[in-house]
């Protein structure tokens, strides 16, 4: 018996088409505390881009002492090959020797990870906002020397766990500086899940005021409060049209226990082909990634959808 799929009613308010940011072997597997074996992290990419994923950001080339899950980024990447370089097989570095790893690696695409805030900046960064936009400088430089693709993450950008609510002009500011390091796309990160639809739209509107279009903009939202997809939904209507999620819903950040994991790609999925976008994902195949890999997690998926559809 196939799945079943959602009843189709085009929503005219919503983009021609949504790219969608797969960071689910980077940012999905990064918190969990059981070591993915390599092979099986290799696999995931593998099935992610058959199911129909264009792009899939696959590792990180941060100090391993940090993040243990991902000491084996160059591994993945060599076993990957071909499958595991270009624009589309983005990998997050956050300094320069993470860039000389990542480059050794022959990787096409790159990703800095900056903060809005000065507390997380100084846990994740052990920096201050400064002192981390002066660190990414030389990584931007250099990677658009190497005519690499880039893009720049701003965490916390809807609240903060230890500053409370984050002024949107602070926001706008780091931003801005980000991409006027010379990167190609901003990712805003609500790190911890506490936004809401009209957060939302006023965030987008004030980078917009700045000079930072939708069209150079992607949205990451994690599911804390239960506000992932709607948040998604709202930035799409003000013409964001790349979202990052994470198959499976899986996620996390070491550096904020209150984050939850990501937005769930086959929710995602499943709202924009009942809004009538083709996506060009086979929802069928993504459950079933899913499925497996919670197989090797030893839990079953957050995803509503995989849960539905694997009842189904």
């Amino acid at each position: 018996m196939r799945l079943p799929l959602p009843q189709v009613e085009p929503d005219e308010t919503l983009p021609e088409s949504v790219t969608v940011y797969e960071v689910g072997p980077r940012d999905g597997l990064q918190n969990e505390a059981t070591i993915v074996p390599t092979a099986v992290k290799v696999e995931f990419v593998r099935r992610l881009a058959a199911a129909g994923l264009a792009t899939v950001e696959t590792t990180s080339f941060v100090d391993p002492r940090w993040v243990p899950q991902l000491a084996d980024a160059a591994e993945v990447l060599e076993l990957l090959g071909d499958d595991g370089r270009g624009p589309a097989r983005p990998v997050l570095v956050p300094n320069e020797r993470g860039l000389d790893r990542a480059l050794e690696a022959g990787v096409g695409a790159v990703a800095i990870f900056g903060s809005a805030t000065e507390s997380f900046a100084r846990r994740n960064l052990n920096r201050t906002i400064d002192e981390s936009v002066a660190m990414f400088r030389p990584v931007v430089e250099r990677s658009r020397a190497e005519g690499l693709w880039v893009r720049g993450y701003v965490s916390m950008c809807f609240g903060d766990p230890w500053e409370g609510p984050v002024p949107t002009g602070q926001v706008v500011d780091v931003c801005r500086r980000l991409m006027d390091l010379g990167c190609d796309q901003l990712s805003l990160g609500d790190t911890i899940g506490v936004g809401t639809t009209g957060h939302v739209h006023h965030l987008l509107a004030g980078l917009d005021a700045a000079g930072i279009g939708v069209d150079r903009v992607g949205v990451h939202f994690h599911d804390t409060y239960g506000q992932a997809l709607s948040n998604t939904m709202a930035a799409l209507q003000d013409g964001v049209t790349v979202v990052d999620a994470s198959t499976g819903g899986l996620g996390g950040c070491p550096f904020a226990k209150s984050a939850t994991g990501n937005l769930a790609t086959e929710d995602l999925v499943w709202a924009l082909q009942g809004a009538g976008l083709d996506t060009g994902i086979d929802l069928d195949a993504l459950v079933a990634t899913s499925t497996w890999m919670a197989g090797h997690l030893g839990r079953p998926s957050p995803s509503r959808v995989v849960r539905a559809l694997s009842a189904d």
